[in-house]
């Protein structure tokens, strides 16, 4: 079961990994999700992003867009 979330980048961390605040308060450690072809995700604390999460580890997650809002 993969649950896609609405999250808010907290801080930005060494080897492009994002700690992140999921809608519930809870915080997960996420890294941006790899994309041929697309152009490289900017990503700056305070922005909203979808997080994909991890079935075996919670504390994990894939950033797979910026939202709009």
């Amino acid at each position: 079961m993969n649950e896609e979330v609405l999250a808010r980048v907290i801080e930005a961390l060494p080897n492009e990994l994002f700690r992140v605040a999921l809608e519930n308060q809870e915080h997960v450690v996420a890294h941006p999700a790899a994309r041929r072809g697309r152009s490289f995700l900017r990503l700056l604390p305070g922005d909203c992003v979808k997080v994909k999460l991890s079935p075996k580890d919670r504390t994990r997650g894939r950033i797979l867009e910026r939202c709009e809002t």
